[in-house]
């Protein structure tokens, strides 16, 4: 059995239960429905509980079949099925009665739905003793193959083409060097063989492939370990040339009139809102069917691999401006997400709690080795110390930054650097981090854009450090979260409700005191005569995915009359 939530209204957690059975989806009746029922439904769906339920099609109403009627549960049941009810397919009711669940916004630990990918790869390993195994790395990386087995330059950081054609004897194994394949070739345990893909595989596991069963070691006897070797996309190639070439590449892509397509809220590379560009507005797409094949198909375009994770229910940030896109059905072979199948919608049919986002499948870099952060409470805060001499024959030594020009874009490069998500502060001092026995300032002069994934992509002063306070006092500092806030003013409320107002200045000492008058005001003869105000209302939302907080905190909050 499979289970979803559909319909319209709703927030990821919440909406009408639909069910895979007999290879079609359907809907329950809500006839006789109970939270019990609703408990274990939000358990089939990867939730630890369920807060609520709904009647009378308040999702909207389904097609198809109506699979269960008068449904009772205890709550304790591992499976729909296990419970009450007249049987499959047996209903006398209409959609008009489809049920719906509420779910708490909490996922079972370790729950993984089809909407997430975790790729484990093996690699081998020589321990300090010389001693050979096995490390498991979180992602892998294939790429594309040609007819003659020779490696092609993948475009837009994915294949085009099958990645092993199909009816060839292919075998693949764990991954040796290329030069100790010969070598070592009986001593290779083959786990798979005829692997056979279509190139748009979301992962290797999707691809058509058979298990060796039996002696392994001595399968593959008519043909040899799969390598692959794989070539960075755009974003992650080094050297200027490739960056040079990056920017024309974006230059012509705007000079282009074609509908274009990014990411945003999301705190590290490869993931974020899904947003694209429609008559010359920017909007976001709406997470009904949203799945892992469109999420791909936007990875691939963006130029990352495919995706690792379809996240829906708004969970990287509400955006703003027009739902452009609902129901977006990709097969997986598009090359733009405007080739997939779609539907138009109007603003009743979907809002921005159920914007569509993506994780994608990014190379290993290993920046997060070049940085660490030392001092702090948690491992969210820190002084920021850097590895130098990592070149050929170096030996890498650590050091600090100089805290002068350092601020909240210089921190947001030092926290995706690190991989601990948006940046709270940029710390221009850190005496009261003073706990490492790092000393010795290494970089100064760090301008970044914001953009960058690590402070060695940033401006810098490099071998010439100029830094006036080399004190451990004034390193660089910063203080990082997994989510941040997103403050959006209502700029239409502020041109409506704005207007001049004359003010007697013995009912401005409040204003006077916050430094909201004018500087001629302290030349007023208070508090006689008075002075002309423009006022107007405003109005903040915050769609980020966390609270809002002053920079100063309570601790340091103190008591004025005038609030």
């Amino acid at each position: 059995l499979k289970f979803r939530l559909a319909g319209y209204p709703r927030k990821h957690n919440e909406g009408r239960v639909e069910v895979f059975y007999n290879d079609e989806w359907g809907t329950i009746c809500d006839d006789d429905f109970t939270l019990a029922n609703a408990q274990v439904l939000c358990r089939h769906l990867g939730f630890v509980a369920a807060t609520g339920w709904a009647h009378s099609a308040k999702y909207g109403k389904g097609v198809g079949r109506i699979w269960l009627d008068n449904v009772n549960c205890a709550g304790s049941e591992k499976s729909i099925a296990d419970c009450k009810h007249r049987g499959w397919g047996n209903s006398d009711c209409s959609h008009e009665e489809d049920a719906g669940v509420v779910c708490k916004d909490e996922r079972i630990p370790g729950f993984k739905d089809s909407n997430v990918i975790e790729a484990q790869c093996w690699v081998p390993r020589v321990s300090d003793r010389g001693q050979r195994g096995w490390a498991m790395q979180a992602q892998c990386w294939v790429p594309r193959v040609s007819d003659r087995g020779q490696q092609v330059q993948p475009q837009a950081g994915w294949p085009s083409t099958p990645l092993l054609p199909a009816g060839r004897a292919s075998c693949v194994s764990r991954l040796l060097s290329p030069h100790r394949l010969f070598t070592e070739r009986q001593q290779l345990n083959y786990r798979l063989h005829s692997v056979s893909c279509a190139g748009t595989e979301v992962h290797l596991s999707m691809c058509a492939f058979e298990f060796y069963r039996g002696n392994s070691s001595a399968a593959c006897s008519a043909g040899m370990p799969a390598v692959v070797s794989c070539v960075p996309g755009p974003l992650f190639a080094a050297g200027n040339a490739h960056k040079k070439k990056q920017r024309q590449q974006q230059q012509q892509q705007q000079q282009q009139s074609q509908p274009r397509i990014r990411l945003k809220g999301g705190a590290k590379v490869g993931e974020g809102r899904v947003e694209v560009l429609k008559r010359s507005e920017w909007g976001t797409i709406c997470d009904d069917r949203w799945n892992l094949l469109s999420a791909s198909v936007v990875c691939r375009e963006l130029g990352f691999g495919s995706a690792k994770e379809a996240l829906t229910g708004a969970r990287m940030g509400q955006g703003t401006g027009p739902v452009h896109m609902n129901e977006v059905q990709c097969l997986g072979t598009e090359t733009s997400l405007w080739s997939c199948p779609f539907k138009n919608i109007t603003q009743e049919d979907c809002k921005h709690s159920e914007d569509a986002a993506v994780r994608c499948n990014i190379p290993y870099m290993g920046y997060e080795n070049l940085i660490r952060l030392s001092g702090g409470r948690s491992r969210f805060e820190g002084r920021v110390e850097v590895a130098v001499g990592t070149g050929d024959g170096d030996q890498r030594r650590w050091g600090l930054v100089c805290g002068e020009g350092w601020g909240t874009l210089e921190a947001m490069v030092a926290c995706r650097q690190l991989g601990l998500g948006f940046a709270n502060h940029g710390l221009q001092e850190t005496w009261y981090w003073d706990a490492s026995n790092v000393t010795e300032m290494v970089l100064s002069g760090v301008k970044c854009a914001g953009h960058e994934m690590s402070l060695s992509h940033c401006q810098h002063h490099g071998a010439s450090l100029n830094c006036r306070n080399t004190g451990t006092r004034f390193a660089a500092g910063v203080i990082c979260s997994e989510t941040a806030s997103d403050l959006l003013l209502h700029a239409p409320l502020v041109q409506e409700t704005a207007y001049i107002e004359d003010r007697p200045l013995h009912m401005l000492y409040c204003a006077a005191e916050e430094n909201c008058l004018a500087s001629s005001a302290r030349l007023a003869n208070w508090p006689y005569g008075h002075r002309r105000l423009l006022r107007f209302s405003s109005q903040i939302h915050n769609n980020g995915r966390a609270d809002f907080r002053p920079k100063a905190g309570r601790h340091s909050w103190v008591w004025h009359e005038c609030h």
